[in-house]
């Protein structure tokens, strides 16, 4: 079998110290290393075919150099770019990401957590969506650093990255409305999600600021971010509010379940009722009509999050730096003037 090939091979092809072959190889150091040194380390340990040995770099460092990533439902559109982000800069640092589904539960998500600890991962980036802080609170406790995505805490008490729902909110509204909409429904996210009930306030905010009525006929809300709950809600805020012209959805799973409520009743979109969504997931600009939706960076937010991550791995800190980015409107064919 071909022997092991250690960093001292590498540095007597390269004609440089050990050392300097550690910090030229490791991303995060490679900046104290001159250039052409640098290059030519990769090159020799390209030529060796050099692999780093995560074990003994635990051992030296006392890390295992692993991630613990939870996803609440990977069967989502919205979570693969943002994964992407996330491993775009871990890996990139040396880090590898083990990504878990939760499906929103309690737990499962606890099961996970302990179970990830238990293998001494060095830190968690956490998507999970529920408003309960126990579980979180339990593990920052216990000094592992945490950074959430596409979720915040009320309290800003641990790092997170997001993007603005209630301004994401509030370009969607503004949207139907400049087209002449004045009955415009919500269908709502779960209230115990941080996304559901952002979204919500921005709703009301943004009726309120237009000088428009959203009175409780006129708003829905889903018990899961999933085509059939949308359906089911927007069913339910057909029959109660049969005026309303426009629909704003908390996301876009949800105004999918839209568009098939609107079809069992024989409306069309947009003639009948304009439909928005919100994340602007891969493909809705296939659907019929292709959807007006709310664009969230999402591989952008994978990125920063796992940069906060490794900002606290590095130094040490707990940062709870929250970020929070712009989201824009991309208007498609399910959205058009009121009939009339």
């Amino acid at each position: 079998m071909r022997a092991t090939v250690t960093i001292r091979d590498v540095a007597r092809l390269a004609e440089v110290h050990p050392g300097t072959v550690s910090r030229a190889l490791n991303e995060q150091t490679r900046t104290l290393v001159n250039e052409e040194t640098a290059e030519r380390v990769l090159r020799a340990a390209e030529a060796l075919g050099y692999r780093p040995n995560p074990i003994a770099r635990g051992l030296k460092t006392n890390r295992s150099y692993t991630v613990g990533v939870l996803i609440p439902d990977m069967a989502n559109p919205l979570f693969p770019p943002i994964m992407r982000g996330i491993e775009d800069r871990l890996g990139g640092a040396g880090y590898t990401a083990l990504i878990v589904n939760t499906d929103n539960d309690a737990e499962r998500e606890r099961s996970h957590m302990d179970a990830m600890r238990a293998r001494q991962v060095d830190g968690f980036i956490a998507a999970t969506a529920r408003l309960d802080t126990e579980l979180l609170a339990d593990v920052a406790a216990g000094g592992a650093p945490m950074v959430l995505v596409n979720r915040s805490l009320e309290d800003g008490s641990l790092a997170a990255v997001t993007v603005d729902d209630r301004q994401g909110i509030r370009l969607a509204v503004n949207h139907v409305a400049g087209l002449g909409h004045q009955h415009i429904g919500h269908v709502g996210g779960p209230q115990n999600l941080s996304t559901g009930h952002l979204r919500y306030l921005g709703f009301r905010e943004a009726m309120a600021d237009l000088g428009l009525a959203a009175p409780a006929e006129q708003i829905a809300f889903a018990d899961a971010f999933t085509e059939a709950e949308g359906q089911r809600a927007c069913a339910e805020l057909l029959d109660r509010a049969r005026g309303v012209t426009a629909v704003v959805a908390a996301n876009d799973r949800l105004a999918m379940g839209c568009y098939d409520a609107l079809e069992a009743r024989g409306l069309a979109c947009p003639d009948d009722v304009s439909v928005t969504g919100f994340n602007d997931m891969p493909f809705v600009d296939r659907l019929h009509p292709p959807l007006t939706s709310v664009r969230v960076p999402q591989r952008e937010i994978g990125k920063m999050a796992a940069d906060l991550l490794l900002s606290q791995l590095r130094d040490g800190s707990r940062d709870a730096r929250q970020i929070l980015l712009e989201p824009t409107l991309t208007v498609r064919g399910s959205t058009a003037p009121p009939r009339g």
